[in-house]
C-alpha cells in the first residue's frame, strides 16, 4: 500500500504563488470527495490543482502531461487537459498539475437519466479511445498498477480473498469465473484504455454522460480492464448495450468480468470484518451479485477461448 502524505490548502497557496504567480490571487479550496490517488483543490472557479498523494501516484504526472493533449481532440467527450506542471519543492515532494475544472455530477445509478443511453455513450467514448494510435503509448507498469496487463498480477491477492471469504461469498462460483478470466485469450494488439472507468470518474450533465476524468491509470495494452464498469455501475440492459456497441469478443468479456471480480473480492477482503466498513462491503457484495447473475445467466455469449496457464 502506498504511503500517502497529506496536503493542506495553505501549502497549495504557497506552491501556486511561488511557481505560477499569475494565479496567486485565486482562492484555494479543497474539492469535496477529491479522490484517493491525488489531493484535489479548486483554484478559483475555473481551475483545479491535483497533487499526488504518494510517490507511486506521482509517476502518472509526466504521462498525463505527455498524452492527454494528444488524446483530448480525438475523443467525443471532454477530458482533463493539463495547463501547467508544478515542480517538487520544500513544501511538497512530487510533481503536480493545474487543470481546467470540468463541471458535472459524478455518475450514480440514481442520477443517470437513461441507463441504456448512458451505456452506449460510454462505449462510444471507449471505442474512440481504443482507435487512437497506440504507438509509443505507456505500457502497463507501476504508474497504472498494471492495468492493461495480465490479471495474473492480482492472482495471489484474489486467491487469498477466496480463501478468507469462504462462507461470506460464493467462493466456488467466484473461483470458476476467475479461472475463466485468467485463461481467456487477448489478441496481443495494444489499444488505449482509461484504466479506472468508475462512477467517480464519469461526470453527468442533465443525467447524461458529459465528461470522463482522471486518466492516471491510462495506458496501452489490453483494454479489458475498462469493461469492469459493466458490472459495477451499468444495469443488465445497459451492460448488454455496452457490450454490443463495443463489439466485445467472449475472451475480452471474460477478462473484463475478471477485473470487476478482483476489485470486488479485494474490497470484501478489506472490509468484511469491520462494521465501520459496512457500506463498502455491501457495495462490493452488490457487484459480486451482478457478476454471478450475469455469468450464470449466460448473457456473456459463447465460451471464451481458453489457454492453459504457463508451466
Amino acid at each position: 500500500m502506498p504511503e500517502r502524505i497529506g496536503v493542506e490548502a495553505e501549502q497549495v497557496r504557497r506552491l501556486v504563488e511561488a511557481q505560477f504567480p499569475q494565479w496567486a490571487d485565486l482562492p484555494v479550496e479543497p474539492v469535496a470527495k477529491g479522490g484517493w490517488d491525488n489531493w484535489t483543490f479548486h483554484l478559483g472557479t475555473d481551475l483545479v490543482v491535483r497533487l499526488p498523494s504518494a510517490a507511486e501516484y506521482a509517476q502518472a504526472v509526466e504521462k498525463e502531461h505527455r498524452w492527454l493533449p494528444v488524446l483530448a481532440p480525438r475523443l467525443p467527450l471532454p477530458i482533463p487537459v493539463p495547463l501547467a506542471q508544478g515542480k517538487p519543492s520544500a513544501d511538497y515532494p512530487h510533481p503536480w498539475s493545474i487543470y481546467r475544472w470540468l463541471d458535472g455530477m459524478t455518475a450514480t445509478a440514481g442520477r443517470i437519466a437513461d441507463p441504456v443511453e448512458f451505456a452506449v455513450d460510454l462505449a462510444g467514448f471507449l471505442v474512440a479511445l481504443q482507435n487512437i494510435d497506440a504507438v509509443d503509448g505507456p505500457q502497463p507498469g507501476i504508474h497504472n498498477w498494471f492495468r492493461g496487463g495480465t490479471l495474473r498480477t492480482y492472482d495471489k491477492l484474489t486467491q487469498r480473498a477466496l480463501d478468507e471469504l469462504d462462507g461470506h461469498v460464493d467462493v466456488e462460483l467466484a473461483r470458476e469465473i476467475w479461472a475463466r478470466a485468467l485463461g481467456a485469450r487477448w489478441d496481443g494488439v495494444d489499444r488505449w484504455f482509461h484504466g479506472d472507468v468508475a462512477e467517480g470518474n464519469l461526470l453527468l450533465g442533465d443525467g447524461r454522460l458529459a465528461a470522463v476524468i482522471d486518466f492516471g491509470t491510462c495506458g496501452v495494452g489490453d483494454p479489458a480492464c475498462d469493461l469492469a464498469i459493466g458490472w459495477t455501475l451499468l444495469t443488465a440492459d445497459g451492460r448488454q448495450a455496452f457490450r454490443d456497441r463495443l463489439s466485445v469478443d467472449a475472451g475480452s468479456w471474460a477478462r473484463g468480468r475478471g477485473w470487476a471480480l478482483w476489485k470486488a473480492l479485494a474490497t470484501c477482503l478489506y472490509t468484511y470484518q469491520d462494521p465501520a466498513d459496512a457500506v463498502e462491503f455491501t457495495g462490493a457484495q452488490r457487484v459480486l451479485a451482478e457478476i454471478f447473475s450475469e455469468y450464470a445467466g449466460g448473457r456473456s455469449g459463447p465460451p471464451a477461448a481458453i489457454v492453459p496457464p504457463p508451466a
